[in-house]
């Protein structure tokens, strides 16, 4: 073959041949006047974006990056945006943001406070995957009505998992715009607002998600959400339906001490407040919430929230609420308060609330096999465990949710096989009710 021609067709090779993706390194000992390896590591993840394509994972070594104001983004109007992250990966080539070989990379954002909103993880970027990252210390500095975030997200088809969030004054996750988000065995704990209106902590949720109109197909799977100043779950104004599937949710509206703070409840179904009904989606958009688990919330352990439509509730477990289950709705006019109409519920099991089952019009709802509308005397004895304690146990290591006792259900238990077919796996003749199948 000619010189020329052989140089050629090296060319037409590599130009055929995907580019490999790389690896970018972050640490926090690295300088962003560093390359970026692995021996030679940036210091920030702000600088790593730059560095990086679709495909391309950003290692982040563990230890303590403890951020200052000079480390902010972006400010625009009233927001600060500690981080940015607005460069997208493609399909099948996300942007990774991961944990080195599991180590524990903090992010202590306790120093930072300007007298603006604080997002801590900005995301408007899409195809990304965060994975095994903590955030701690977020801050309020307004003392109107506000809130900080911890991930905020506003990409599409993003991935956020194995994150902790906790020991701040701000939401864990808030994702308002896009769809198609994972947020996958997620941590967000001991997070209350005590500077903005009174210190009531009233909008400082687990996880916020209140899609805009063709923001589908958002699931929180395997999460968890404890001693939150208001909700740990809430989808209030949402356009679109939300799906929380496997997730835990206990003592919110309450601090460590159980001193009463915000609403309180578990799993906040839905809703739209103030709003005007000719801004009511139409139709009103069916929220999914299944396998979950609301241990003594402050308020309500599953709560449809005035919502104008009903919602599908499908073997989940309410223990010790002051109201298990309250299906409460509302008339299109969005202010004439009804008992619920439209829901559907499947297979749920409430145990030693105050109230088992409140707001709820007999005859007008789809529902079968739920253990408040049985004829069940059901005790301690029917669980393995009734020890809340479990509740906090450390994850696997894989990140999924721990294994416990509590609330499974023990041999001989009328509630084995009680159930209705709805359309997942079981063992035996029949579903057992409640989250966990025995």
């Amino acid at each position: 073959m000619h010189r020329l021609s052989c140089v050629a067709f090296l060319l037409a090779a590599c130009a055929a041949t995907p580019a490999l993706a790389a690896d970018v390194y972050v640490a926090p000992t690295g300088s962003d006047t560093n390359p970026g390896t692995l021996a030679k590591p940036f210091a920030s993840l702000t600088r790593a974006q730059t560095a990086v394509q679709p495909g391309d994972t950003v290692w982040i070594r563990g230890g303590t990056y403890v951020l200052q104001e000079k480390d902010i983004a972006r400010k625009q109007g009233i927001f600060a945006y500690v981080h940015d992250l607005s460069k997208s990966g493609q399909k099948g080539k996300p942007i990774k943001y991961f944990a080195y070989n599991d180590e524990h990379p903090l992010f202590d954002l306790s120093a930072i406070k300007p007298a603006l909103r604080i997002d801590a993880f900005y995301v408007s970027g899409s195809w990304l995957h965060f994975k095994g990252l903590e955030v701690t210390g977020v801050q309020v500095t307004l003392t109107g009505h506000t809130q900080s975030i911890c991930f905020a997200n506003d990409g599409s088809n993003n991935i956020y998992e194995r994150l902790s969030m906790h020991d701040g004054q701000a939401i864990g996750i808030y994702s308002i715009r896009g769809g198609d988000n994972l947020f996958l065995n997620c941590d967000a704990y001991r997070n209350w607002d005590h500077t903005s209106e009174g210190g009531r902590g009233g909008n400082v949720d687990g996880f916020g998600c209140h899609p805009t109109a063709g923001s589908t197909g958002n699931v929180f799977r395997g999460c968890r959400a404890w001693f939150n100043s208001d909700d740990g779950y809430d989808c209030i104004n949402s356009h679109e339906a939300v799906t929380f599937d496997h997730c835990w949710s206990f003592y919110n509206g309450f601090n460590d001490k159980f001193e009463s703070l915000g609403d309180g409840n578990g799993f906040k179904g839905g809703g739209y407040g103030a709003t005007a009904p000719d801004r009511i989606p139409n139709p009103v958009p069916r929220h999914v919430i299944q396998f979950c688990l609301a241990v003594r919330n402050k308020a309500n352990g599953f709560y449809s929230n005035h919502h104008t439509g009903g919602s599908d509730w499908i073997n989940n477990t309410a223990f010790n609420n002051p109201i298990d289950f309250n299906m409460l709705c509302r008339l299109p006019d969005n202010k004439t308060d009804i008992d619920g109409i439209g829901h559907k519920l499947r297979n749920n099991l409430a145990y030693k609330g105050k109230t088992l089952l409140a707001r709820y019009a007999p005859g007008k709802n789809d529902e079968s096999h739920d253990s408040f509308l049985m004829d069940l005397q059901i005790t301690d004895k029917d669980f393995l465990s009734v020890d809340e304690k479990e509740l906090i146990l450390p994850r696997k290591p894989n990140g999924d949710l721990p294994d416990i006792a509590f609330m499974h259900l023990a041999p001989g238990s009328k509630l084995i096989d009680a159930g209705v077919d709805a359309g997942f796996p079981f063992h035996g003749k029949a579903p057992d009710l409640g989250c966990f199948e025995h």
